[in-house]
């Protein structure tokens, strides 16, 4: 197994102020992996898990809060931003609000 050494220190998160508290329950192997992984990185366990932990919700949250489009689509998309469809007709606005009445109650 190739080693791999940082010699900058790995920044452990925010000064923001801890006050929620996490749990889980993990397999004896999990907890052995997380602990091997924390030691090399010259971590606490619960520090390890914490900031890669939270290194993948970022990544995960960005994804989902990202639309990439290829050129064809990039004007596509520009195109109806510039020339956007006409107003919908007043009889479907009309069946929109009876629709929304009748939900509503």
């Amino acid at each position: 197994m190739p080693l791999r050494h940082t010699l900058t220190p790995v920044p452990v998160g925010t000064k923001e102020r801890r006050e929620e508290r996490l749990v889980a329950r993990v397999s004896g192997a999990d907890k052995q992996l997380f602990q091997r992984a924390a030691s090399l990185e010259g971590r606490s366990v619960a520090t390890f898990v914490i900031t890669h932990a939270r290194e993948v919700a970022r990544r995960i949250v960005a994804d989902y809060e990202t639309i990439e489009l290829d050129a064809v689509q990039s004007r596509r998309f520009v195109k109806a931003l510039l020339n956007p469809t006409p107003a919908a007709p007043s009889r479907l606005k009309k069946a929109n609000a009876a629709y929304r009445r009748r939900v509503a109650a």
